[in-house]
């Protein structure tokens, strides 16, 4: 688990390889996404994930941090 914590980022090798599994339509959105936000679609899928784990989160650390903050 604590290897787990040192990595808070997706590798860009981890999303291409996430990416190739997705729907067209779902690899479009990101992709746009990204554009839109000025982003790298690394950041674009981490925000997804970690909105979707913590509505103030926008990054995996976001989550962490969350975490950690819990009494």
């Amino acid at each position: 688990m604590n290897q787990a914590l040192e990595t808070q980022h997706l590798s860009p090798e981890a999303i291409s390889v996430l990416v190739s599994h997705l729907p067209d339509y779902i690899k479009t959105a990101l992709r746009l996404k990204a554009v839109e936000l000025d982003c790298p679609i690394e950041a674009a899928i981490e925000m997804a994930i970690a909105s979707f784990l913590d509505e103030e989160a926008l990054s995996f650390e976001d989550c962490l941090l969350a975490q950690r903050l819990k009494p």
